[in-house]
């Protein structure tokens, strides 16, 4: 497995798609088989126009394919993001239910007040849930043939304003990954074993072609893991999990070019256990245990017009619902508490996004002007006998339209400018008023204006530079505005004048490429850029403070990347370095959700006529000593949760893909050892220390006909 560094793209269309997926099929491998002197920072990536190697385009992204996600044997979203830099998977990251993100020191997962600040999405449809000691992401990468991690406030323009942070995006596998031109169908069959702790994957994937114009794929996978041990060989309570997931997706041509296709899909994520930790961010301790019933349910159907003979329509429309609920019973503090009652959180979307390309070109320019609109409708509720005022009810409704032009003059001169226009109507649910006795209060509605510009210009082959600026402005959420924990019958404390969050980010950077460096036919990248993000109008949770939520001030984050690849026939290598700074500049304090600078290194040989690659990846997290000293006052878990000592961790990995040549064609076999030398640590803003010395295994055969 290679280290999966950041490599820099700007997904110019809501869709993403790639070029160099690895998929089973023999067309898919032959498409996918990587060509001599291309390093994984020359992914191709598809904008509104022509798809492009990442090393040329203006803005960041880490991409990871099929093959990445099947060689890291991922359990969990943290084990296929680990690695990259500038990026954390939060709060309690080995937990399946525990899971949020970090994008350059935004995102802690603890609070509401980061909803919106990283906007996920899979296959297009927000994912969002929030809830006191959960995650917010419940999905499972084995549904997954791509990963997507747009770095920036940049990415508000297409995804929604307030992605302070940045974006990630999943995306589903389809039937035509695993179908071979001449097959009607085709079955894989994977088995995984994980020694620490004791987990177990079961998963099959169906695809049919029905007729030349219907497809038709059904996957389902079972994967259940007793709790883990760190590296001191300590038991980390509440980590176990058992989690079924399914999806169905039937994709319907309506030409014989394919251009113009209808997709319809289904999936379902569950998570039933019984005696489960309470808190899903820390160990069980004094938060007790609960029944659980998490369910992420999504349906969806798009139509998508190519019109490779029309320059004038490049359509995709997308209608969508995605259903999260949380079923709560027999927590072990229900007599002491009010967050122990029997309840069933629940966030329920509706969403139509559609966007259309207009094409120019002429004998030295071309010209993609991307058109489109988004309308997003969300419904909290919460469920219980007694009204929760930190999880108010309500509804948030949000339309925004955008436009994106991508300029490119002669081959060398790429110029992005866009912008975004957004509308919120935030209304209370009848359990606000319910709970304070008094009227629920009037509907709150604001506008936003997220406007960026992108230059990239190509000086020569081998070296190119690139710079941009983006404005972007977050609308306070549901629970800031209308959080209310007086209790019943007491006087209102909301939120109601709350401002919005404003950013300002700079961006500018290089990358230097070049061929036949060491031997004939390999290549080489090295790519930096340095980010300033400038947040105003902060909005922070006071604690024993009301109203809960205000606007405190500024906030600046800032930092570097840095990015290498070398890539021969047989030899390859990687490493990224993320270093950034957050400052809090009311108070002068450092901002205590950046994580510290973190170095990842990889390399590896592979034998490609036997189909093997082996190698071994390293990361080297350097210690956290910004945040401030511990105190007898700090809180038991925060002052803990906040200092960290340095460490590295070091795993090894052999993969072996026979080509379809061979006599075992389709099968495939992975074997990892991670945390060789059984490190115990503790990653920046997780309650958990990580796991300890893991072996995994994996084996699939695909069967076609």
């Amino acid at each position: 497995m290679r280290i999966n560094l950041t490599r820099t793209a700007v997904t110019l269309a809501l869709c993403t798609t790639t070029a160099l997926t690895a998929v089973p099929s023999a067309h898919a491998q032959e498409e996918a088989k990587p060509q001599n002197g291309f390093t994984l920072l020359q992914r191709l990536v598809l904008g509104a126009g022509r798809a492009k190697v990442a090393t040329e385009t203006p803005q960041a992204v880490t991409a990871l394919e099929q093959q990445d996600i099947d060689e890291r044997q991922a359990s969990t979203v943290t084990d296929l993001l680990k690695d990259v830099p500038n990026v954390s998977v939060i709060g309690g990251a080995n937990r399946a239910l525990g899971q949020s993100f970090n994008i350059r020191g935004i995102g802690k997962g603890e609070s509401a007040s980061d909803e919106g600040r990283i906007i996920v999405n899979v296959d297009g449809v927000p994912q969002f849930f929030e809830q006191y000691r959960m995650g917010g992401f419940f999905n499972d990468p084995e549904l997954f043939k791509r990963v997507e991690v747009l770095r920036g406030p940049a990415s508000s323009t297409l995804y929604g304003s307030g992605a302070l942070g940045g974006v990630v995006n999943f995306e589903t596998k389809d039937a035509s990954d695993f179908l071979a031109d001449g097959q009607t169908g085709t079955l894989k069959l994977k088995g995984t074993y994980d020694s620490n702790p004791n987990g177990y994957l079961t998963s099959a994937i169906l695809a049919l072609r029905l007729s030349d114009y219907a497809e038709v794929l059904l996957t389902g996978n079972y994967r259940t893991a007793d709790a883990f041990r760190d590296g001191g060989g300590l038991e980390v309570q509440g980590s176990e999990f058992t989690t079924p997931n399914g999806m169905a997706k039937g994709t319907f041509y309506l030409d014989e070019a394919r251009e113009r296709k209808v997709q319809l899909s289904y999936s379902q994520f569950t998570s039933d256990q019984d005696n489960q930790g309470y808190s899903q961010l820390q160990p069980t301790g004094a938060f007790g245990t609960v029944d659980r019933v998490v369910n992420n349910k999504q349906a969806q159907i798009s139509y998508e017009d190519a019109a490779t003979d029309n320059p004038w329509l490049d359509l995709k429309l997308s209608l969508s619902y995605n259903n999260i609920t949380n079923e709560q019973t027999n927590a072990s503090l229900g007599a002491f508490s009010s967050i122990g009652q029997d309840s069933t959180y629940g966030y329920e979307s509706y969403q139509f996004l559609g966007q259309n390309t207009f094409e120019w070109t002429g004998d030295t320019y071309e010209n993609y002007l991307t058109v489109g609109g988004q309308i997003i409708r969300q419904n909290r509720t919460t469920g219980t006998a007694t009204p929760l005022g930190h999880h108010p009810e309500g509804t948030d409704f949000q339309t925004g339209i955008f436009v994106q032009n991508e300029f490119i003059w002669n081959d060398r001169l790429t110029l992005i400018p866009g912008v975004r226009f957004d509308y919120q109507r935030l209304s209370g649910g009848d359990s606000v008023g319910t709970l304070t006795g008094a009227a629920v209060p009037e509907d709150k509605t604001d506008t936003a204006f997220s406007p960026k510009i992108a230059a990239l210009y190509k000086f020569t082959d081998n070296f190119s530079a690139f710079g941009s600026y983006a404005h972007t402005e977050r609308f306070p959420s549901l629970d800031e505005i209308y959080s209310n924990d007086y209790g019943v019958g007491r006087t209102p404390n909301y939120s109601l004048g709350l401002k919005k969050e404003k950013s300002n980010n700079y961006e500018m950077g290089f990358v230097v490429s070049t061929t036949d460096l060491i031997q004939a036919g390999d290549s080489f990248d090295f790519k930096t850029t340095g980010f300033y993000n400038k947040i105003d109008d902060l909005i922070v949770r006071q604690r024993n403070m009301y109203p809960q939520y205000v606007n405190v001030g500024r906030a600046e984050i800032y930092g570097v990347e840095f990015e290498a690849g070398y890539e021969s026939n047989n030899f390859f290598a990687d490493a990224g370095l993320g270093l950034t700074v957050g400052t809090d500049l009311t108070n002068n304090t450092a901002l205590t959700e950046v994580a510290p600078a973190e170095l990842n290194i990889g390399a590896g040989y592979r034998l490609p006529d036997r189909g093997l690659s082996f190698g071994w990846e390293g990361r080297f997290v350097f210690a956290e000593t910004k945040v401030p000293m511990p105190t007898a006052a700090t809180t038991d878990f925060a002052a803990e949760r906040l200092r960290r000592a340095s460490f590295n961790t070091h795993d090894v990995y052999i993969n072996w893909r026979p080509d379809m040549e061979s006599q075992f064609a389709g099968w495939e076999a992975s074997f990892r050892v991670e945390n060789v030398f059984d490190t115990r640590y503790r990653d920046f803003l997780s309650n958990d220390n990580g796991k300890g010395r893991t072996f995994k295994v994996s084996l699939a055969k695909q069967f076609g006909w």
